[in-house]
């Protein structure tokens, strides 16, 4: 064995001796140092907030999940004792994972869907397109608060204005959109329609950016509209339509503002989670547990569980993009 494979070479020591002049000249220099010691201070705001209030709480509820806590007297070390009685002594735990799943199921696919064909439709060339894109967006950004009292009048079983022009123009008496078990979920995925004007400007983006030449060669190769949607469309804005799917799940997994709202409005307890618990979603038994029976620690593990959920789903969302989704970067499959 050779010892010039053992040892360094004349080269790489040069090199080596190089880069450490230059880290050393960085700080010689009193500009660059003054620019280093300048980057340092403007970045310190942020780093101290990701430290207080992001990391900080992440370890600390990491801890208090594996405690007794109830957020006045010292916390008591009990190991994983939160996470069996979750899985193994709380049924309405299986009931708020029940019901999350379900408004997840039923209010991202279809809000994926329609905010795609709503970008769709206002991608068109015409005169005063713009106007129509701004009337679709302005109620994502209408606060939560203000967009369920709307919906509540929209809504309300005796009063509302649904009911009555179901009443008015069909003769049919409508259901108790926010009393009945039956009908508080669906409710709730009509008020999450409300927004999709935000991922249809995300749509929009996506599909403003699609070269026109593409769609041009396929016409002129005889390829009709749905075909070219199909595979010129849905190809080049598939990166866009995963961003909106996992921001949608991780979203609606996370539903409380509307819950709180009527379970304080509607329902006037704010203990209560809908009728029959029909609105019990994950975020909603977190803050039941934690800020109104005052069990942190308890509250803090359903909290983990719920990160390491959103994880794994995130993961296996990335994984399976990697058959479905499109890059233009040369790689083809992301």
């Amino acid at each position: 064995m050779s010892t010039s494979s053992a040892t360094p070479s004349r080269a790489s020591l040069q090199a080596s001796a190089r880069s450490a002049g230059r880290r050393r000249s960085l700080w010689a220099s009193p500009v660059r140092r003054r620019e280093a010691i300048d980057g340092f201070v403007f970045i310190l705001p942020w780093f101290l907030g990701l430290v207080i209030f992001t990391l900080g709480p992440f370890v600390a509820g990491m801890y208090f999940s594996l405690t007794e806590y109830d957020g006045l007297t010292a916390p008591r070390w009990i190991g994983l004792e939160n996470y069996r009685r979750i899985f193994f002594d709380d049924p309405k735990f299986w009931l708020s994972v029940y019901n999350t799943l379900w408004y997840v199921a039923a209010a991202v696919i279809p809000g994926v869907i329609l905010a795609l064909l709503l970008a769709l439709l206002l991608n068109q060339s015409v005169r005063g397109i713009t106007v129509f894109r701004t009337i679709f967006y302005m109620p994502s950004i209408v606060p939560a608060v203000a967009s369920v009292a709307l919906f509540i009048f929209i809504l309300h079983d005796r009063f509302g204005l649904l009911n009555e022009l179901l009443f008015q123009l069909f003769g049919v008496v409508g259901p108790r959109w926010l009393t009945s078990p039956v009908w508080t979920k669906p409710s709730l995925v009509l008020w999450s329609l409300w927004g999709i004007g935000g991922s249809m400007i995300i749509y929009l983006a996506g599909l403003q950016g699609i070269p026109r030449s593409l769609y041009e060669a396929a016409a002129i190769d005889g390829a009709g509209t749905l075909r070219q949607f199909w595979n010129i469309t849905i190809p080049m804005i598939s990166s866009t339509i995963f961003f909106v799917l996992i921001m949608g799940i991780i979203g609606s997994f996370q539903i409380f503002t509307p819950v709180f709202i009527l379970n304080t409005g509607s329902y006037g307890q704010a203990a209560s989670a809908g009728p029959l618990d029909s609105l019990l979603f994950w975020v909603v038994y977190i803050y039941q547990q934690g800020f109104l029976f005052f069990r942190m620690g308890y509250a803090s593990a359903l909290s983990w569980i719920l990160f390491l959920v959103l994880v794994f789903l995130t993961v296996v969302q990335f994984r399976v993009a990697r058959r479905w989704v499109y890059y233009e970067d040369g790689d083809g499959q992301g």
